[in-house]
């Protein structure tokens, strides 16, 4: 049985469907692109957190594979790390250690892998209620936001390397259109790199272990820990996940006008399976990745079978010992430059999903449930009882929805929501006095 139709080259003004593939020597290629694209934001991760990066470029490979199989080739997609799970997995290592971490990613993995299996029995209209969009784009919000410090901190290692290198960022996105234009985060920091190799500014320790890193070797594997505090820290990230592959299903519906409502369920299951395994070896959480959507748009090429040799390219990246401690020599100041834009694309991309989602902010239940789920997340409210203890994100999500929900309940049955949606205030027009 084939898995993929053939098709010669992409028809004018068509597209190759996610069950077509063009060429295998053309196939290649597009799956290197997609490498191309993930990798920018993927190896940032584990350079943020401390781990790996060599085992997070491994599972974000197998992770797509074992993506493309549970959706059954129906969903384009590449599974690379998830920002979302920086400042959650940075609480849990200070507390526990890398192991106490991945033990949080691995139960955060199975809570989302359920949710799927649950929307596959019950459907999704139950998510969307639960999490409407100003609930998601609060949350996708208030991660940049809690994300901001952390940027800083490496901004101002090097200053000048920080600038250098958000000034690149920001040049390439304006000068170049397409393809290249969508790497700006990429290209941008490969110029910072290389101007910090110029001015001599890259750690020795990190240029020696570099030179003495063998060619092939495994990645390094770590096993998990389970520990209650850092899976309160940890668990809350899947309200994101959530929201992220509903946004990268929905995406790619629409593009190649197929109705994939009935895959949302496998998406959910197969990114959550995919972060188990990266939380049982050493990995960073995954998710479906906005990078590799712009591919797509770019090159009308769906075919599952490019996230093929995408995933299978990056297990092989993978594999090179001196591939991972390249990655480590990358200077603070330009990890700051970077995240910079990063994190803030990640606060205003939350912005977009209550565009998109057309949130009426005169509505006092949505107005509220942003306001305070922004603040706690961007001063990093924080509170510990035991052995629990819950960071900005998690408190910030919960609030969320708890707000959301609870006004709309009581609104509704007061009416004092619709009151007010229809009878909003008068302000009385400049030079007039309002009588009583």
């Amino acid at each position: 049985m084939k898995l993929w139709k053939l098709r010669e080259k992409v028809p004018a003004g068509g597209v190759i469907a996610p069950d077509e593939r063009l060429p295998w020597h053309l196939t290649i290629g597009i799956g290197m692109q997609h490498v191309v694209a993930m990798f920018g934001a993927t190896f940032l991760v584990p350079l943020l957190t401390g781990f790996p990066p060599t085992t997070t470029i491994f599972f974000s490979g197998v992770g797509t594979l074992l993506f493309l199989i549970i959706t059954r080739n129906k969903v384009p997609s590449y599974l690379g790390s998830s920002f979302a799970f920086i400042s959650p997995v940075l609480a849990a290592k200070a507390h526990g250690g890398m192991a106490a971490a991945l033990g949080g990613i691995l139960v955060a993995g199975a809570v989302l892998a359920l949710v799927g299996l649950l929307v596959n029995y019950l459907g999704s209209k139950w998510i969307n209620k639960l999490m409407p969009p100003v609930v998601t784009g609060s949350v996708v919000a208030l991660i940049g936001l809690n994300l901001a410090p952390t940027a800083k901190a490496n901004f101002v290692l090097q200053p000048g390397l920080a600038i250098a290198t958000l000034s690149a960022i920001l040049l390439i996105t304006v000068l170049f259109k397409g393809f290249i234009g969508r790497l700006s985060i990429f290209l941008g920091v490969v110029v910072g790199w290389v101007l910090a190799w110029v001015l001599g500014d890259l750690d020795g320790s990190k240029t020696h272990a570099l030179a003495t890193a063998h060619w092939l070797g495994l990645p390094t594997f770590t096993a998990p820990h389970f520990t209650i505090n850092a899976i309160t820290l940890i668990v809350p990230v899947v309200i994101v996940l959530i929201a992220e592959n509903t946004g990268h299903v929905k995406a790619v519906a629409s593009m190649t006008e197929r109705n994939l409502d009935k895959s949302l369920g496998k998406a959910y299951t197969a990114d959550g399976l995919a972060t188990v395994l990266a939380g049982l070896g050493g990995g960073s959480g995954t998710t479906t990745y906005a990078e590799n959507i712009g591919v797509m748009a770019a090159t009308k090429v769906y075919s599952t079978a490019a996230y093929v040799v995408a995933g299978l390219f990056a297990i092989l990246l993978s594999l090179s010992p001196k591939f991972g401690a390249l990655i480590l020599t990358m200077p603070g100041g330009v990890l700051g430059g970077a995240t910079t834009a990063l994190y803030g694309l990640i606060a205003v991309l939350g912005g977009r999903i209550w565009v998109d989602g057309k949130v009426d902010f005169r509505d006092p239940a949505n107005l509220m449930c942003a306001a305070v789920a922004l603040v706690i997340g961007a001063a990093d409210y924080s509170w510990s009882h035991g052995d629990l203890s819950f960071n900005g994100i998690a408190i910030g999500a919960v609030a969320a929805i708890v707000i959301y929900q609870v006004m709309r309940l009581i609104g509704t049955r007061t009416g004092a929501l619709n009151y007010e949606l229809s009878h909003p205030p008068s302000t009385p027009a400049a030079g007039t006095t309002k009588k009583n």
